[in-house]
């Protein structure tokens, strides 16, 4: 099927594509009751939690939205003590991983430690980050620091949501993730992806691990399976830049920053459509159309399937179920979530604190998001988007990092705020992460920074119209 030595440029190339495989012929997991009904019952409270619609107070939320605005709200002194405490442990362990690293004489050397190792740029932004934590939590320095708009916004509202919404959504996607709603629903998806998107049924797992849990998570998946064969250059190529999102607990961020928690079910739809729709058209067109189908390894490739949509409800079920089979119960799981929570928020909320003030004291200080912007707004003007002056820095600054937008129109009416949400999101490319990451994990293929700012600019010019057209329709129906 395969050519098992590489041609002269250090390749493989498939001879031809396997040909699909019946479902029924697939081996299957027996089906029970049991490991059934704890998928059912852990998919079902993942659903209620993220998406089901609760009225409160006049309006339309989410458990979500509830959950993390009670404990903020309730516990506002402790939780200052526990955001402090979280940005100084991930900045010690930061600072203890990297003075260990190549030193024969090395303390408190062990895995957890080992796991805070990072570039020296993540490990200053951590060590800014606490310093900042302390003078913004004791009132220290200068007073631009500590007005309601930087400083104020940075530790009261963002870097405090942040720390509570990370550890209790882990909690929850851990069991949509581990208990078989992440095979369920890769399974189901299979069919749209090689059709839509130009790469194998398998990709539906990588995006879905990006998406509920981080983009980190789906590149590293997407690293496994190409050094193993099962992907070419162009399917690692259009899985990293466009299906390596953000995931659901940061949208949550997002939104909580604009003050939109209670639009948390529209805004995932609508990035979810503008992820799809920009997905299909950027694989047909360069730079990913010219990524080349070679392989790094000797080629694995996915075997199609063939069914019935019953066929696939089966295999998806048993898939599901499998994975159940292998986990200890719901409650174990529920605790790893939560403390690999817990872990992440002590990695990334010291660098959020850092980058954002940084960016709000541009913003405050400067004209420089301004003149950014300002090509922009006449685009914004004719698609009647609010606020346009306001918006049009936040439409291209994303490629810094992904929260800066969000700081930029805290102030703009509600459908302008759902605007910039969903854009940030979905525009997937910033330079603060995922960019270094992306050139960095695949540089054989080569991911080159001049076509991740290309690709920026393509998603964006695709996503503006896309977004708007949304906003309106959310607005004639009255949600906004």
């Amino acid at each position: 099927m395969s050519t098992q030595q590489p041609t002269e440029d250090g390749f493989y190339y498939l001879e031809q594509e396997p040909e699909p495989k019946p479902i029924a012929e697939l081996e299957m997991t027996p089906f029970a009751w049991v490991p059934f009904l704890k998928f059912l019952v852990s998919f079902l409270i993942g659903a209620f939690f993220f998406i089901f619609p609760i009225t409160q107070n006049g309006r339309s939320t989410v458990a979500f939205d509830i959950v993390v605005t009670f404990i903020r709200t309730t516990f506002t002194p402790l939780v200052a003590i526990y955001v402090l405490a979280v940005i100084w442990v991930g900045a010690i362990c930061t600072t203890i991983a990297m003075y260990n690293k190549n030193r024969e004489n090395k303390i408190l050397d062990n895995a957890f430690i080992r796991s805070y190792e990072s570039g020296v740029s993540f490990w200053l932004l951590r060590v800014v980050g606490a310093i900042l934590s302390v003078m913004l939590y004791w009132g220290l320095g200068p007073d631009a620091l500590h007005q309601p708009g930087i400083g104020g916004l940075m530790w009261n509202v963002l870097a405090a949501s942040v720390a509570i919404i990370i550890p209790i959504g882990a909690l929850f996607l851990s069991l949509f993730i581990l208990m078989g709603g992440l095979e369920f629903v890769g399974t189901l998806a299979r069919p749209l992806m090689r059709p839509l998107f130009r790469i194998p049924g398998r990709s539906a797992l990588d995006a879905l691990a990006s998406w509920v849990g981080s983009y980190s998570v789906g590149m590293y998946v997407t690293n496994l399976v190409y050094r193993k064969g099962g992907y070419t250059k162009r399917h690692v190529y259009i899985n990293a830049t466009c299906f390596a999102t953000v995931s659901v607990g940061f949208v949550g961020v997002v939104a909580a920053t604009l003050d939109i928690l209670h639009l948390f079910p529209w805004i995932m739809l609508s990035y979810m459509v503008a992820i799809v729709v920009t997905a299909a058209i950027t694989v047909r067109i360069p730079p990913l159309s010219r990524v080349p189908d070679a392989y790094v390894a000797p080629p694995d490739p996915e075997r199609p399937i063939k069914g019935s949509p019953l066929d696939y409800l089966r295999f998806s079920i048993s898939e599901a179920i499998s994975t159940v089979n292998k986990e200890k119960g719901i409650f174990p799981v529920a605790v790893r979530g939560f403390t690999d929570g817990l872990k992440l928020a002590t990695l990334i909320i010291g660098t959020i604190l850092a980058v954002g003030t940084g960016a709000i004291l541009l913003a405050e200080l400067t004209p420089l998001f301004t003149w950014l912007g300002a090509p922009i707004a006449p685009i914004l003007r004719v698609l009647r988007i609010p606020n346009p002056e306001m918006l049009g820095p936040a439409t291209l600054v994303g490629i810094t990092e992904m929260f800066i937008p969000a700081l930029l129109v805290r102030e703009a009416a509600e459908p302008a705020k759902f605007f910039i949400a969903v854009l940030s999101i979905s525009q997937l490319i910033f330079f603060s992460a995922v960019g270094p990451m992306m050139m960095d994990m695949f540089r054989d293929i080569p991911i080159k920074l001049r076509e991740l700012v290309v690709l920026f600019l393509i998603r964006t010019a695709i996503q503006i119209p896309l977004i708007a057209i949304i906003m309106h329709i959310l607005v004639a129906m009255g949600v906004m």
